[in-house]
């Protein structure tokens, strides 16, 4: 594919303010597929809603609950954004902060035959995104993913029992050695291995085994695949110095997101542009935590033109000698193919 010269065509974070009522929020850019949401000023719950599950069928990463149907979250996938459909805490109470971070996908899922296990999958090749569903068989299984490339990361989550979402990928398995390996995106656990989820990650399958979190007999499975895309997505893994003068990570584009997790017992960490609009960027939400946002300089990370700058020694970013995996979002590619540089903020 030719290098996306617009990434927010296809990924946008997006801010509003809750109305308490019916609300249509624009400016995403596109038609989502995948949207996830956070009251900045509350505790409430993040919101994960696709098109491929439906509208108001709602995830919470920050827990291991089943599907919800939320009749006043995400009513309608729009053409430019999405609807919201009455007072709801977790997106919508009238006068409350916002923030959204949304994908394009494909739009209407279509059946996947390349795996064992039939799944409906909706995907956008060029920015290496993916929505899968399945019916989970507690036996070992492939599933096809549609993305034509092997995924970096993927993160699977049981809809009908209370389960942990794990999360693997090609980058889970380089990090840790093993395909084994897995993270909870839930929890701060560090990184551990098990022998009963992730099989195996190829161009159009992934491999799932026989545990309940990840293939549950009957029940019914989602899946969200990355690929990296030059120019617009990275996903990888650095080493922190345990200094202000922090590392420096490469992403060959100005970010818009970025996601972090030490492979030690630490919370996972997001920052966007939208939310920290100047650097040092410091406000952080937490995808295990139903914690408001949190504005604490005690870690905090430099949007550059050209990738990210760790700025403070804080544990959960830049513990000296420890490990992280980061997946991160343009805002900007550094320099497109019309020859356009991104600038550092």
């Amino acid at each position: 594919m030719a290098q996306i010269n617009k990434p927010n065509t296809h990924f946008n974070p997006v801010l509003y303010t809750g109305n308490g009522a019916s609300n249509a929020i624009t400016g995403v850019n596109f038609q989502p597929d995948f949207c996830w949401f956070k009251n900045r000023t509350g505790t409430n719950y993040h919101n994960l809603f696709d098109s491929v599950r439906g509208v108001t069928k709602s995830l919470a990463s920050n827990t291991y609950d089943l599907e919800e149907t939320r009749t006043n979250g995400l009513t309608v996938f729009g053409t430019d954004g999405f609807t919201l459909g009455g007072n709801d805490g977790n997106v919508n109470t009238s006068g409350q902060s916002y923030a959204s971070w949304n994908w394009k996908a494909g739009g209407t899922a279509v059946s996947n035959t390349d795996g064992d296990i039939t799944s409906s999958v909706s995907v956008n090749t060029d920015s290496g995104f993916s929505v899968v569903t399945w019916t989970g068989t507690a036996s070992n299984a492939t599933v096809g993913h549609g993305l034509g490339v092997v995924p970096k990361i993927t993160i699977v989550k049981n809809r009908n029992i209370i389960a942990n979402w794990i999360v693997g990928g090609s980058l889970i398995e380089d990090v840790g050695g093993s395909t084994n390996n897995y993270i909870l995106l839930n929890t701060t656990a560090g990184m551990d291995t098990s022998t009963a989820l992730y099989a195996s990650y190829n161009t159009d399958t992934i491999g799932v085994k026989t545990d309940a979190n990840i293939n549950g007999s009957g029940q019914g499975m989602v899946m969200y695949c990355f690929a990296e895309k030059k120019g617009f997505s990275k996903f990888g893994s650095y080493v922190g110095n345990g200094s202000d003068d922090g590392t420096f990570v490469y992403t060959g584009f100005k970010p818009a997101f970025v996601i972090i997790k030490s492979t030690a017992i630490k919370t996972w960490i997001m920052l966007d542009n939208k939310r920290g609009s100047y650097n040092v960027n410091q406000s952080k939400l937490f995808p295990n935590d139903s914690s408001a946002e949190n504005n604490d300089a005690s870690n905090g990370i430099d949007f550059l033109s050209n990738g990210l700058k760790l700025r403070r020694d804080n544990t959960e970013i830049n513990a000296s000698g420890a490990t992280y995996i980061y997946m991160a979002f343009a805002e900007n590619p550094l320099v497109g193919t019309n020859n356009i540089p991104a600038t550092a903020r």
